[in-house]
């Protein structure tokens, strides 16, 4: 069985994309009788991080190769030029190849499109694992009259993208109801994200109070995009809480800017570029708090952060600025975690005070959501789809 996997992020990439493919690639090629084609890109996340990464690889049956990218940034412009270069030469690089089923991995859509396109043209299953909803996002994030240009012929798109699939798993089950009552004739699954072995280490930690320093480090390490909305909390934030907290961001993005100029008169943030998995589990346990915040828009109350799970996995009180979904799986699943309301600073500072500074075992939630059993358990779904053309 040949299996054509398609994924706009894979290692050594920083990201959730990159982090859930990979460990899902270590699954399915365990697989009896398989053969696996990656195409991806160079890593391209970050523009301020590198690494390095061979355009081609081939260990045992599995097969990477990666799409060079123009040099972008996080802009939509940069974005579309990107995804139209990987699409351009993904496309060549199977046009004269079959495969037994066309797997595609996206949070844009376009990665989805890319899969459907061949999947039909060769006539082959198509399985999509959908980490987004491209087109309920861009409402809340675009100039109202874009979106007014954009939405009918994204919706198109996305009527053909997913009409196309036999089988879509959606990360979050928030996502349901969107996808269940528009494309009713696709069989469902929800393969979350979850805990990569980086940070399985901190299973069966003793419960035990933190050390309380006169500046409690409280730390966000991730994209800082419109998503996040980073700087309608941050800056306010920290001013309330005061130099009793110290506010360290780690990442980069397209609002990192504002984020910088919204704090450059408070003392208490300091803003560090992105680093490699293995310094930032260093980073969180180093921290006292691990922060975490989505945008105030509707689309996102249908979301899972995939952060949730790393946070969740070092074992310290977690602040969220979440709602919908995610605020609803954080209460229900996560112990010592403080959830308040987007972008309302009153509510984060409450939430702030009211955390427990202590080491907190959650090793009921860690075997729950290890990734290697939940990818196992998708591989096994996407092989069963092989054997269809």
């Amino acid at each position: 069985m040949k299996v054509l996997v398609l994924s706009f992020y894979y290692a050594p990439d920083l990201c959730a994309g990159s982090f859930r493919t990979t460990a899902l690639i270590e699954r399915l090629k365990e697989q009896p009788n398989i053969e696996i084609e990656v195409i991806t890109t160079m890593p391209n996340r970050y523009a301020s991080f590198e690494a390095g990464a061979l355009e081609f690889e081939q260990v045992d049956n599995v097969t990477i190769r990666r799409i060079a990218l123009p040099s972008h940034k996080s802009g939509m412009l940069d974005q579309i030029k990107s995804f139209a270069a990987f699409y351009k030469q993904a496309n060549e690089l199977v046009s004269d190849k079959k495969y037994d089923l066309v797997f595609a991995t996206s949070s844009r859509l376009f990665t989805a499109f890319l899969g459907a396109r061949i999947a039909k043209r060769i006539n082959t299953p198509l399985y999509l694992d959908i980490r987004d909803i491209f087109v309920d996002t861009l409402k809340d994030v675009l100039n109202p009259k874009v979106t007014f240009l954009l939405k009918p012929i994204l919706t198109l798109v996305e009527n053909y993208t997913f009409s196309a699939a036999k089988h879509i798993n959606l990360v979050s089950k928030g996502f349901e109801s969107y996808f269940v009552n528009r494309f009713k004739n696709v069989n469902y699954s929800w393969f979350t994200n979850g805990i990569d072995k980086e940070f399985l280490m901190f299973e069966s930690l003793v419960e035990s109070e933190l050390s309380k320093p006169d500046a409690l480090a409280v730390l966000y390490a991730g994209n800082i995009g419109e998503g996040q909305g980073l700087d309608t909390i941050i800056p306010e934030l920290a001013r309330l809480a005061g130099v009793k907290y110290q506010f360290k961001v780690i990442g980069d993005g397209g609002r990192k800017a504002s984020l910088v100029e919204a704090s450059k008169d408070i003392d208490n943030i300091s803003f560090h570029p992105p680093v490699n998995r293995e310094q930032l589990i260093q980073e969180y346990l180093s921290a006292d708090i691990l922060f975490l915040h989505l945008n105030d828009y509707p689309a996102f109350e249908k979301v899972l952060p995939s952060k949730i799970f790393e946070y969740a996995a070092v074992g310290k009180p977690i602040l969220a600025g979440v709602s919908g979904y995610a605020a609803e799986f954080i209460n229900s699943e996560v112990s010592n975690a403080e959830v308040f309301y987007p972008s309302n600073q009153q509510q984060a500072v409450a939430s702030l005070n009211n955390l427990k500074l202590s080491q907190t075992n959650r090793d009921s939630f860690i075997k729950k959501y290890t990734r290697t059993n939940i990818m196992n358990e998708m591989a096994k779904s996407i092989v069963s789809y092989g054997d269809l053309k």
